[in-house]
């Protein structure tokens, strides 16, 4: 189906002169980057000095949300305003269904130029996501020299809409960093080891990188795109660290989001507001002037770019099916502006992923150390057993308990709250018809010895 009918489209065709009035959109994308490793966000995140830039230009939102916390449900959420079990790109290397419409094909209804470099659609798909121009390397330099060549040759008078998306800080993590492994950073759920300290280093030059990249995009946009553009600034989840990517808790879902509009949203500010990556594409569309379609997950957060509006959602609705054979362990999630209640369908499964099943020298081979010290050591044994085993249902207090260490599902004070966030995930799984699939063989939590990589695995 296509969003805009074909009076909408008649319309657009008699207006074609006011195309040349959008504003140019520029949408950058960073891959694993959890929101709190970032100086606009944490005083222990790193400096970001180009972030930082952005952020006194526009707004920061301090609650955004993926839809999914692994690349491809999550971007295609970003690209249709629809949530994994509509869109039906629910698991990880997965594709939105053929008859569901795409953000790039409306902005080409009202009259941009789309255009993707690096990774925005995952694997290699801009294409079937409707992008006119597509270059997919992702990697710096490369990415740069591709951008820089499409503007400085382009000749397209139409508005542009540019989404740029680095593969940074997506493993395999770089084998030098400009960063000492003994002076940086440990988040609490992190094990302090050694190689835990070199892998995070390693992961931190990675998100060095793709803030001095955002300086070079700016320069260049700057440059050769009139007036001032829209800019957007997101991640398509959390960093691959355990409680990270691939899980619901704050660190997979919790991103960062800053959105800059010189004379429309007024520089230098913050919000509160809680707003979903299936909310961008409505959102873009109405800033371009267009007319938002029905029928999405997605609603616009338009009037909290402008001040009209504090609040956005009441409720944030996340999903995890699976990455393949690696990670098979489906759960469900709701918040509200305090407390977050998730279900974990299967709490007979292991919890598995590429960290703990390939061992790898330039990412995840701190986790040996970890399986070695929880022999001994009995804080390390509960990280191992929290990374491995969940229970069916937790429930946290995200204002006291912000990383989520405190389970309270079983605490009578809060059965109120388990029971309203249980009742409100139940009626949105009915309503999106979500049939909560188990897509893979899964690892069982009671098998150990079976816990060992599967052939046909896709990189994650």
């Amino acid at each position: 189906m296509r969003f805009l009918t074909s009076a909408a489209l008649l319309f657009l065709s008699v207006c074609t002169a006011v195309a040349n009035e959008r504003p140019n959109i520029v949408v950058y994308l960073a891959d694993d980057l959890s929101q709190r490793d970032i100086s606009v966000y944490d005083e222990h995140g790193i400096k970001t000095p180009a972030l930082e830039a952005l952020a006194s230009e526009g707004m920061t939102f301090n609650q955004a949300f993926v839809a999914s916390p692994s690349c491809a449900p999550s971007r295609a959420a970003l690209l249709t305003g629809l949530m994994p079990a509509r869109n039906g790109a629910e698991e990880n290397h997965s594709t939105p269904s053929a008859d569901v419409d795409r953000l790039p094909f409306v902005l080409k209804d009202l009259g941009y130029q789309v255009a993707s470099f690096g990774k925005i659609a995952h694997s290699n798909r801009a294409k079937s996501f409707g992008f006119e121009v597509v270059e997919n390397a992702k990697e710096m330099p490369k990415l740069l020299q591709n951008v820089t060549r499409f503007l400085n040759n382009r000749k397209d008078d139409r508005p542009l809409a540019l989404f740029v998306g680095i593969g940074n800080p997506h493993v395999p993590w770089p084998n030098h960093s400009s960063f000492d492994p003994a002076g940086v950073y440990l988040p609490p759920m992190l094990i302090d080891t050694p190689r835990t300290r070199v892998q995070r280093s390693r992961y931190l030059q990675e998100v060095k990188q793709l803030d001095e990249v955002l300086a070079s995009l700016r320069t260049l946009t700057q440059k050769h795109l009139q007036g001032d553009p829209i800019y957007v600034f997101s991640s398509d989840h959390g960093a691959q660290f355990p409680l990270g990517k691939w899980t619901l808790y704050e660190e997979g879902i919790r991103v960062p989001l800053i959105v800059s509009w010189p004379g429309h949203i007024q520089a230098n500010t913050r919000t509160d507001a809680m707003v979903s990556w299936v909310d961008m594409l409505p959102t873009l569309i109405e800033l371009a002037g267009g007319e938002v379609p029905t029928g999405l997950d997605g609603a616009s957060f338009a009037d909290v770019l402008s001040g009209k509006a504090k609040t956005h959602r009441a409720l944030i609705f996340t999903t995890h099916s699976g990455d393949r054979q690696m990670n098979v362990y489906p759960v469900r999630s709701v918040r509200d502006g305090r407390f977050k209640y998730i279900r974990n369908l299967h709490p007979e499964f292991a919890f598995t992923t590429h960290i703990d099943l390939l061992h790898r020298a330039n990412s995840s081979d701190y986790i040996l150390e970890w399986q070695e010290l929880a022999k001994t050591d009995a804080t390390a044994a509960d990280a191992m057993n929290r990374y491995h085993a969940r229970p069916a249902e937790e429930l946290y207090d995200l204002e006291s308990d912000p990383y989520e260490r405190n389970n309270l599902i079983d605490e009578t004070a809060h059965a109120a709250n388990r029971q309203q966030l249980s009742d409100a995930l139940d009626a949105w799984l009915k309503d999106q018809g979500d049939e909560m699939t188990v897509f893979h063989q899964p690892y069982m939590l009671d098998e150990p010895e079976t816990w060992v990589p599967r052939s046909g695995n896709s990189p994650e």
